[in-house]
């Protein structure tokens, strides 16, 4: 007789490693230990005896029309605490990733205050995150001027690798690196094996463009030329070619850079590269002078380099996607009359990343399962997280229920990240999140037939305990009851 679960969960289509399939996903323990027929007989244990405390089912059914995903691993995410809360905080941006079929995001290390560029700031994040966080999250450590030969130390800690900017990032404390700078850096996080994420704008190229200033989107995009990313990309490769280190290029938006990145990776050099929803779901031309919101940096360029952009997901350039979530108080983001040269640059999506990538996706042809890769299991192999990313035995039992074919228009009142800004407000995407769970227990749940409470999003619990020495998660903790 098969053993008692915690919990099941059925669906008419679990999108497996080897696609979608009906059936039933088995729980114990947070973790998935089968894909059984989907109608196959289960005994699961009483609530109390299972430790989950979320008030859901134990057995449920997922209704016609929405489907199980494996939950969102979100690699790039600003989360501000300590230092800038008011921009955003673990307990809203946690929410706003439960909310979105997140189940895991690592921190980015600045706009907080101090940023993660020593062991000190990385225990200050611990420290805030460990009571408040909904999902599991983990954080980047950060290589500026000043830290140059005490990466290791940092490394020993549980970061799971290092970003740094060519260009100005825009906040005093996380100050970028020059030429010289970037080859020590990437010679030193090569010697212990590490992984240095990159910022790359050309300082001299944004020097040589025309700045921004006013309400005009035209000017603004002049002021951030493709050949910013092109130049720096060059200096990252050349990097990575005299020192052996794995690179990493964020948030890449400039079409131009990919014959080049294609043929670095023709040669064997280990660099990976990341596109944004923005950058998929938005083009240049839609966008209003003075609308602000759309500000971030590098920008969102034009439709025929969306195009390339998409192109370069499905032959496989771009690796992945990720949100960039970089939010600011409205006063920062609107409150400078549509001038953008002094609005922050940054665009809050965490919550909308998958809809919004869905959307345009959906649009084209291309299948949920490859949004999905890109999105969940692409992302969970980069930031080395095995457990993540998939729905097969032995994984984390972190799970999306959604409707793919369900579409709403976006309210930013409504989000729940922590300022009401954002450029996908008023849009209209198709697939909405109903129900997540973290190691098998409800975090987020719109109490529409599920299981959970209605449209909450659980409370924070204690961080675990027990870290690796490298790309440690703080692991949210389902309190027992």
């Amino acid at each position: 007789m098969r053993e008692r679960v915690d919990r099941v969960i059925r669906s008419d289509a679990v999108l497996t490693p080897a696609g979608f399939v009906p059936g039933a996903v088995t729980i114990t323990g947070g973790a998935v230990t089968a894909i059984l027929p989907i109608d196959e007989p289960v005994d699961t244990r009483p609530i109390a005896e299972s430790g989950l405390s979320d008030g859901a089912a134990t057995d449920l059914r997922l209704p016609t029309g929405r489907v199980l995903l494996p939950g969102l691993v979100d690699t790039h995410v600003h989360v501000n605490e300590p230092g800038r809360t008011d921009w955003e905080g673990f307990a809203s941006a946690t929410r706003a990733a439960a909310a979105g079929g997140v189940t895991t995001l690592i921190d980015m290390p600045l706009n907080s205050i101090p940023p993660t560029t020593t062991v000190r700031g990385l225990e200050l994040k611990r420290a805030s995150a460990g009571p408040q966080a909904s999902v599991d999250v983990g954080f980047w450590g950060g290589a500026v001027p000043d830290n140059l030969g005490t990466l290791r130390d940092l490394d020993d800690a549980g970061v799971f690798g290092f970003k740094a900017f060519l260009s100005p990032s825009g906040v005093d404390e996380f100050p970028a690196l020059s030429s010289a700078e970037l080859l020590t850096a990437a010679a030193e996080i090569a010697a212990f094996g590490g992984l240095l994420l990159v910022h790359a704008e050309d300082p001299a190229e944004l020097d040589a463009a025309p700045p921004a200033h006013g309400r005009s989107y035209a000017g603004f995009l002049a002021s951030r030329p493709p050949q910013a990313e092109t130049s720096a990309i060059d200096r990252v490769i050349d990097a990575v070619r005299r020192t052996g280190v794995r690179a990493h290029i964020l948030h890449l938006s400039a079409g131009a850079a990919l014959p080049r990145l294609r043929a670095a990776r023709a040669a064997g050099l280990p660099i990976t590269v990341e596109t944004c929803p923005h950058y998929l779901s938005f083009a240049a031309e839609q966008i209003p002078d003075g609308a602000t919101a759309f500000k971030c940096c590098p920008p969102i360029r034009d439709a025929a380099n969306r195009e390339l952009l998409w192109a370069a997901l499905r032959d496989g350039t771009i690796d992945f996607v990720a949100s960039d979530h970089s939010p600011a108080t409205p006063e920062l983001k609107l409150g400078h009359d549509g001038d953008f040269g002094l609005a922050w640059g940054g665009i809050s999506g965490l919550e909308l990343s998958l809809p919004a990538v869905w959307t345009a996706a959906r649009a084209s042809g291309i299948g949920l399962d490859r949004v999905l890769g890109w999105m969940s299991a692409a992302t969970a192999r980069f930031a080395g997280l095995p457990g993540k990313g998939s729905i097969q035995p032995g994984a984390d039992a972190d799970l999306v229920s959604f409707a793919p074919e369900e579409s709403f228009t976006v309210d930013v009142g409504a989000l729940r990240h922590k300022n009401p800004v954002s450029a996908f407000d008023g849009a209209t995407l198709t697939g909405r999140v109903h129900t997540t769970w973290l190691a098998g227990a409800v975090v987020h749940d719109t109490g529409v037939g599920d299981g959970g409470t209605s449209g909450a999003t659980s409370p924070a619990a204690s961080a675990h305990p027990e870290r690796p020495p490298r790309g440690a998660l703080l692991r949210r903790q389902t309190p027992k009851p």
